[in-house]
C-alpha cells in the first residue's frame, strides 16, 4: 500500500538528516543520504503502522492512502549557482 506523508528532514552538523512526520510523531529515523532516507522511512513507516494496528489505534485521517499513479507532491531545497 501507498501512502502520502509529509517528512520533515533536519539536518544533522555532521551529515545526513533525521527525519520526523509532523502527521506521525511515532516516525523518527535517519539517512546519510536521500535514497537511504527513503528506505529508513519505509522501514519506520511500517513499523509504526504495526504499532498503531497493535494498540487497536487508528491512523490518523489525514495519512492519505493513495495508488502507485497518483501524483505526489515534493518540496526541496536546490542549490544552483
Amino acid at each position: 500500500m501507498f501512502y502520502k506523508i509529509p517528512l520533515l528532514l533536519t539536518p544533522q552538523p555532521e551529515g545526513g538528516f533525521t527525519v520526523t512526520s509532523p502527521l506521525l510523531p511515532e516516525l523518527i529515523t535517519e539517512g546519510d543520504s536521500m535514497d537511504e532516507v527513503l528506505a529508513n522511512v519505509q522501514d519506520a513507516l511500517e513499523t509504526v503502522i504495526e504499532m498503531y494496528e497493535d494498540l487497536g489505534k487508528e491512523l490518523p485521517q489525514n495519512l492519505q492512502s493513495v495508488d502507485q499513479n497518483s501524483p505526489a507532491l515534493i518540496e526541496t531545497i536546490i542549490s544552483v549557482r
